[in-house]
């Protein structure tokens, strides 16, 4: 591949523009339990932001992926920063990893990108398998390992960048779609099998996967969490569920979100007091909902202002408590979560 030149762009931005639980929110108590939101108007039209997630330098990065670029937000200046990649990229993910360097997932030309912020420069590593395709979602994992999900090459795969060698693990049932990916306390990936109705784990030391399926036939989980007993949560988009696996046990547990069953949740994360934040994008504004495993209740329903559009992945940021989200209509937005306890309904 040619090395692309490096374009900086500084942009000012305007700011601001089997158990089914019953626990549903009345929209009137939604709105008044919203949380604090703000969002920055991305200055490249039509190139869907995504992904973001924040440095130690409190720089925000994210990729566009109908630009074929990696950017990073100034919250502080609300000015931006873009780096071009290779054309044809059309990058999904972005994740800092522990060298401080900013990679992403090439989901149309089947590699992983290593951007150096300082100098610009890119390292790639291809998919040693030409049927995987598209890198989708990744992880770091506390060894260095870089993990990550593709969707329609149907296989988990393992990174390890000091040697750049890729390690892919096919699922087992055709077009299973892995999709979400989270670790657990053990460094174990987690990832949800979008076309079908399971949850899937692999074992590092053997590279072994596990599938647990959801007692529905039609459940379709998208995005994943892990609360700190080690507890896997998911969204379920085709249902209007959030849903918790005991990997223990094998039991699971939903309740139907505040949206019903046309709320299409995606997006979905965990704070730092083991409380699930998900978007309902079936409806306009999408929206943005939190939940407390202890009470069991819904709570902090916000509307996102700008629509949203489709909120995809959502990061949370345990040093400020905020929440870090795309949209599909041009915004990098912020929800702040902290302080948030009331629930919207009993």
């Amino acid at each position: 591949m040619m090395r692309p030149l490096l374009r900086t762009i500084l942009a000012a931005v305007a700011a601001a523009l089997p158990v089914a639980a019953a626990a549903q929110a009345t929209p009137a108590a939604a709105t008044a339990d919203a949380v604090p939101v703000r969002e920055w108007k991305v200055p490249w039209d039509d190139s869907r932001p995504r992904d973001p997630m924040i440095d130690g330098q409190g720089r925000v990065w994210f990729v566009g992926q109908a630009g074929n670029y990696v950017a990073y937000l100034d919250p502080n200046t609300g000015q931006f920063r873009r780096y071009e990649i290779d054309a044809g990229t059309h990058p999904h993910n972005v994740v800092v990893g522990p060298d401080g360097n900013a990679w992403y997932a090439g989901n149309r030309n089947g590699m992983i990108g290593k951007l150096e912020p300082a100098t610009g420069k890119i390292t790639r590593f291809p998919m040693p398998d030409t049927s995987v395709k598209d890198p989708h979602t990744m992880t770091f994992a506390p060894n260095g390992d870089l993990w990550f999900t593709a969707q329609f090459g149907n296989a988990v795969g393992r990174l390890t960048p000091s040697t750049g060698k890729i390690d892919l693990v096919k699922a087992p049932a055709a077009r299973s779609r892995p999709y979400g990916l989270v670790l657990d306390a053990r460094g174990r990936p987690w990832f949800d099998l979008f076309g079908t109705n399971a949850i899937g784990t692999i074992d590092p030391a053997t590279m072994r996967l596990r599938s647990y399926p959801l007692p529905d036939d039609r459940a379709r989980p998208r995005r994943i969490a892990i609360t700190s007993d080690d507890m896997v949560w998911y969204v379920d988009y085709s249902r209007g569920y959030l849903g918790r696996l005991d990997p223990r046990s094998g039991e699971v547990k939903e309740w139907q979100n505040p949206g019903g069953a046309t709320s299409l949740p995606y997006a979905m994360t965990v704070d730092d007091r083991d409380r699930l934040w998900f978007v309902e994008t079936g409806k306009q504004p999408n929206t943005l909902i939190g939940f407390d495993p202890r009470s069991g209740t819904f709570f902090g329903a916000t509307p996102i202002q700008s629509g949203g559009g489709t909120v995809r992945h959502m990061t949370f940021d345990r040093r400020s408590g905020q929440i870090w989200f795309g949209t599909d209509v041009g915004t990098i937005g912020r929800a702040t979560v902290g302080g948030q306890r009331r629930p919207v309904s009993e």
